[in-house]
């Protein structure tokens, strides 16, 4: 019995110390090796497509979203109320100022003017007649004011019922385009009730708004340019005609309006465009394209490529270094920046996803796909 305990001892010893040795022999010889081979392997080299850092001069821009607003626009309403008897106008037209639009039944106020014409007459020949006797001295001066009194309340009564009838016969105050009307003959419309749009529509102006940091770069004059995306993206130019007398305390931006020709009439009141105007002194920046641009919570990247050698160059071993930039503005697929990156540098623009700082990096023909079209602000 003692014999066959000490002999599965010894065999639990021996198998112990041989699995004991071969870890150590693994830990010691065979992983350092393995790592040494894994340090003196050559780097694996990634592409990237590149382009140089290159200066350009900006003028600052300020860029809005604007509405256009008529030039002038307004509801066209009666200041009486009756039965509309006449509608002039079709839905759409193109009218001129004076062009009757509407009108509202003035039967009464036509009959009216007639009794009263008659008064004015009778009152007219009464007047001439007391003139005539007081010349001869044969009626008295008041016979004579009492007769100048009557034919000027006469006068005016006609002059009221001529007035009448104006107000119910409603006319374009001005040239412009007229929408869809509202009312129909024989339809009863109340005093003020609006009866149809009427827009001008050549000029037209444009509103937008400005951060009041720009308030020292914008003033009258100024060329604006708009860019209406539901016209198929045509660009429209003109000029800065207002700017506002306050700056809005909850947006502190400031209401800006600039004037711009519509000769095809195209551009309707209500419609958004992308307003960019040229506000400051132009400076040199450094730019790049958007797509080199890595960006995080812990700050915006790029990735230099830059030479292991220098003496080589470029022919020679490359390396990617990570450098932290400060980014300025952005004009379309391109991004000023402020610092991190010296003009003529070749920064990554594809394949950056798969980069560490100082990989080995080699460069390749720029196969990334075309930038698409900007997509409008709203």
């Amino acid at each position: 019995m003692e014999a066959m305990r000490a002999k599965s001892f010894t065999i639990t010893f021996v198998v112990l110390a041989v699995v004991i040795g071969g870890l150590s022999y693994v830990q010691f010889k065979v992983k350092p090796a393995m790592i040494a081979g894994f340090m003196s392997a050559p780097r694996p080299v990634n592409g990237v497509s590149v382009e140089e850092a290159r200066p350009e001069s900006w003028t600052p821009r300020l860029a809005a979203i604007g509405t256009f607003k008529s030039v002038p626009g307004i509801d066209a309403a009666g200041q009486l109320a009756g039965i509309i008897a006449e509608v002039a106008v079709k839905n759409g037209q193109d009218v001129r100022q004076g062009d009757l639009l509407f009108r509202i039944d003035d039967a009464s106020e036509q009959a009216d003017l007639k009794s009263n014409a008659a008064t004015l007459k009778n009152a007219e020949i009464a007047y001439q007649r007391q003139q005539s006797l007081t010349a001869r001295g044969v009626a008295s001066q008041s016979n004579l004011d009492a007769a100048v009194a009557a034919r000027d309340t006469a006068a005016a009564a006609v002059e009221r019922a001529k007035v009448i009838i104006a107000q119910k016969t409603i006319t374009a105050p001005f040239s412009g385009r007229v929408g869809i009307r509202k009312v129909d003959v024989g339809q009863y419309v109340a005093a003020g009730a609006a009866l149809i749009s009427l827009q001008q529509l050549d000029p037209i102006y444009i509103d937008f708004q400005a951060p009041e940091q720009f308030f020292g770069d914008l003033a009258l004059g100024q060329t604006v340019t708009a860019q209406v995306d539901l016209l198929g993206g045509i660009k429209v130019s003109g000029k800065i005609v207002n700017l506002d007398a306050r700056v809005d305390r909850d947006t502190r931006t400031l209401l800006v309006r600039a004037e711009m020709a519509n000769p095809d009439k195209k551009i309707l009141p209500g419609m958004f465009a992308n307003v960019d105007v040229e506000a400051g002194k132009s400076r040199d920046s450094v730019t790049l394209p958007r797509t080199a641009i890595s960006y995080s919570l812990y700050g915006d990247s790029v990735y230099v490529v830059a030479p292991d050698d220098a003496q080589k160059g470029f022919d020679g071993p490359l390396h990617a270094e990570r450098r932290f930039v400060r980014l300025g503005e952005t004009r379309g697929e391109r991004v000023a920046l402020q610092e991190g990156v010296k003009s003529g540098e070749k920064v990554v623009t594809q394949g950056q996803i798969k980069l560490q700082p100082n990989a080995a990096v080699k460069i390749e023909p720029d196969t990334g796909l075309p930038p698409q079209n900007p997509r409008p602000l709203q």
